[in-house]
């Protein structure tokens, strides 16, 4: 007997917000300043929108003063597109580069408390990649608000939104978006408290659902990230764009693989491995442990692989040591005190005078929902998707291209925040606020009924557990053509046994199983892309790292562009690489080509 299902009610709004970590916060504040009778509706997945993955964000983030002596807008581009594996759009390179330090003087204007000098001004930290002159020294580029700068950027949007006309509904999932003739009318919500599913109409909707790092079994991310943005995007035709290209910071706490900050090393922390040698020269001579994410985590694991690992006798897993222990007792006490205190809760161990365990650990999705540079989600042949908007990590403009920069993701979300903000209000005036009427149920119910409906005793738990240790052995740091094709496989057999699983209770009402269920169709659908672009792309870029193909390949000079409406049948495309910052030529424009990248 098929379980009935149906829409409890109808929400109109002139702006939905999907999400609100810093992008969504961001875009809605934005629109809000600008025109504050807008009737903006935000949910969230969480239990409280201050509980976004964007407030665990530790290190600062880029931006170059237009007064600076030494640095230069210019030099920030340059980092960004080297650092990219020269695969980032050099058009939205140039437009979140120029627009940074506008969004610095914007949250300090509302009342972020940024670390400052003794001398009264914005303290300012290098981070790996970023440089002064074209890479002939460290920039010291990024400001920051102790080692909790996405915390600072939180507390200051979530209370620049609640003094205006935004509505939050807590605990709440986006099943699908609603699209009417490539136009986004709105999305259906899943209410877990209520049990309840609500149709949302909404002249314009922002995407800011976050990462998804919970494919893998060790992450930084938190537990919510588990790619259901880019799921329902899948669902609803659109492409997801680079999906292979995963970053792996290589700094994660052994066990847990919690985030211990790049800033670590941009204060001087020292990776050494088990006969102590400082073993970063070998990898990144010039800049050493300040290299790109990229390069560090493949030294790591080199290291490790060559049997220069340290196992740790708490949870058998190998490791190399950060060391600290050298730094001042001031830079411990001020800079990097809650990273300091990440050590001594979770292995406890005190950075002061021990060394600490570290191995890289899943971090950042550089791919996603591709966008123009003003947040416009496009489909697979370029055409923009009327009323509908992405930002943050879920999206992909590209600012990233293939390895991201570290500070560059907060700077990103708060940009583009601010660029489709002002878009979809643009979009609003256009079209007006009268929202459409929808009558579809689309594809929740045929969903949601298959999860209630199942009759078979698997363990949606275990299912998830396998999933992510295989994506985490095979579809890591180094990966192979066999072992990327086995991958496939084995999450295809996955998704049938997750089929194929009954939950323990029926009950819509704050039924976490039934969740559960749907995270994991989302993690399998987003692992099944990672997988099947990474076996398409025959070369090394960035993060993207085959043992099998171990260069870069100019034949693979474009954005992979991969939809999936239904499950493991994948169509690919490609977008070009927008080299616009080359083309227009004059002064600078060689260091935009396809460059050698050595550190």
């Amino acid at each position: 007997m098929k379980t009935a299902l149906h829409i409890h009610s109808t929400i109109n709004c002139d702006l939905l917000v999907i999400g609100v970590g810093g992008a969504g916060f961001r875009s809605a504040v934005e629109v809000l300043e600008k025109r504050p009778e807008t009737r903006v509706l935000a949910i969230t997945k969480g239990a409280h929108p201050q509980k976004s993955h964007t407030s665990t964000a530790q290190g600062g983030l880029a931006a170059v003063d237009p007064r600076d002596p030494v640095d230069k807008p210019i030099f920030h581009m340059f980092d960004t597109w080297k650092g990219s594996d020269c695969t980032a759009d050099q058009n939205v390179i140039k437009k979140i580069s120029e627009a940074s330090w506008d969004e610095i003087i914007w949250l300090e204007n509302r009342g972020m408390h940024f670390s400052r000098n003794p001398d009264g001004k914005l303290s300012k930290r290098t981070f790996g990649g970023h440089t002064v002159s074209f890479g002939k020294a460290s920039a010291y580029r990024a400001v920051f608000e102790s080692d909790r700068t996405g915390k600072g950027i939180m507390d200051t949007a979530w209370g620049e939104a609640i003094k205006r006309n935004i509505s939050f509904l807590n605990k709440t999932l986006v099943t699908e978006l609603i699209l009417k003739e490539n136009r986004c009318v709105g999305a259906v919500i899943f209410m877990e408290n209520q049990g309840k599913f609500v149709r949302v109409l909404a002249g314009a909707t922002i995407m800011a659902t976050g990462g998804c790092g919970q494919v893998f079994k060790v992450t930084t991310n938190c537990r919510q990230n588990t790619g259901d943005g880019l799921a329902v995007a899948l669902q609803a035709g659109l492409p997801v764009m680079d999906p292979e290209a995963v970053q792996f910071h290589p700094t994660g706490i052994v066990g847990p693989g919690i985030l211990a900050s790049e800033t670590l090393r941009s204060v001087g922390g020292i990776l050494r491995n088990r006969d102590l040698e400082p073993f970063m020269e070998r990898y990144a001579p010039k800049m050493k442990e300040l290299a790109p994410r990229d390069l560090v985590a493949r030294a790591i694991e080199s290291e490790i692989r060559q049997g220069q690992g340290i196992v740790n006798p708490d949870h058998n897993i190998p490791h190399v040591w950060i060391d600290l222990t050298h730094l001042p007792q001031s830079v411990h006490d001020k800079q990097i005190p809650e990273v300091t205190g990440f050590f001594k809760k979770y292995v406890d161990l005190d950075p002061k005078t021990e060394l600490c365990p570290v191995r890289p650990s899943n971090h950042y999705h550089m791919g996603g929902i591709p966008t123009d540079e003003f947040g416009q989600v496009q489909t697979a042949s370029g055409q923009v998707v009327a009323g509908l908007y992405a930002v943050g990590e879920c999206a992909a403009a590209s600012f990233h291209g293939f390895n991201r920069l570290g500070t560059n993701s907060i700077l990103e979300l708060i940009t583009m925040g601010r660029f489709a903000g002002r878009k979809a209000l643009a979009y609003l005036k256009e079209v007006g606020t009268e929202t459409l009427a929808d009558k579809t149920q689309g594809a929740s119910f045929a969903r949601f009924s298959r999860y209630l409906e199942a009759t078979g005793k698997d363990n949606i738990g275990k299912i998830r557990n396998s999933l992510q240790t295989l994506m985490t052995e095979k579809v890591g740091v180094f990966r192979t053509g066999p072992e990327l094709a086995a991958a496939v496989d084995e999450i295809k057999g996955l998704q049938e046994r997750a089929n194929q699983s009954a939950l323990a209770g029926k009950s819509l009402i704050m039924n976490q199983e039934l969740v559960q269920h749907w995270e994991l169709d989302n993690l399998l659908a987003v692992a099944m892309i990672i997988t099947e672009s990474a076996l398409q792309r025959k070369e090394s870029r960035g993060a993207h790292y085959r043992d099998d193909y171990p260069d870069r390949k100019d034949g693979f000079n474009y954005h992979t562009l991969a939809c999936m409406r239904e499950f493991s049948k994948i169509e690919f495309d490609q977008r070009a690489i927008d080299m616009s910052i080359l083309e227009a030529g004059g002064e600078h424009s060689e260091h935009f080509n396809m460059i050698e990248r050595k550190y």
